[in-house]
């Protein structure tokens, strides 16, 4: 199960253009980092480049699922971004990523975190989300389809 409050239109990115990996982990540790004071988009990136390096999370399909344990957060947070163009991602199918899903989660993870790790990727593999993910025009549109084929309650 995805908590509905697991991202917010604010934490979505439509049309985005990012000319590199390192780019679009930049782009969505600023947004995992809005509007919350504890977290800088330095020390966000710095943990989401440090799982990268113990290998990708391009899921293939041009997804990608980069997540990490961040100290100081009480739940889950999550960010997507849309982008223009693919970028080169090291995915396991070596095809560019397209759609990014970022994803902290407390520092003492537990099973129910590695579940909603499980329960976005097996989400991701759906082809009709990703088209829709795809399609969407606009952050507003991307929320709705988070709210209408992933979220619960």
């Amino acid at each position: 199960m995805v908590p509905a409050d697991l991202i917010t239109e604010s934490r979505l990115l439509s049309r985005c253009e990012a000319a590199s990996k390192k780019r679009l982990l930049e782009t969505l540790a600023g947004l995992l980092a809005e509007g919350d004071n504890l977290l800088s988009s330095t020390h966000v990136f710095d943990r989401l480049l440090e799982r990268e390096r113990l290998g990708s999370t391009g899921l293939g399909q041009g997804v990608a699922l980069p997540h990490a344990r961040m100290h100081g957060i009480q739940a889950p947070i999550g960010a997507f971004v849309q982008l223009r163009d693919g970028v080169a991602f090291d995915a396991i199918d070596d095809k560019p990523v397209d759609l990014a899903f970022g994803l902290l989660v407390p520092e003492a993870t537990d099973e129910q975190h590695l579940q909603l790790l499980a329960t976005l990727a097996a989400a991701f593999d759906d082809a009709a989300v990703r088209t829709a993910l795809r399609e969407a025009a606009g952050n507003a549109a991307l929320l709705g389809v988070f709210r209408q084929r992933i979220f619960v309650g």
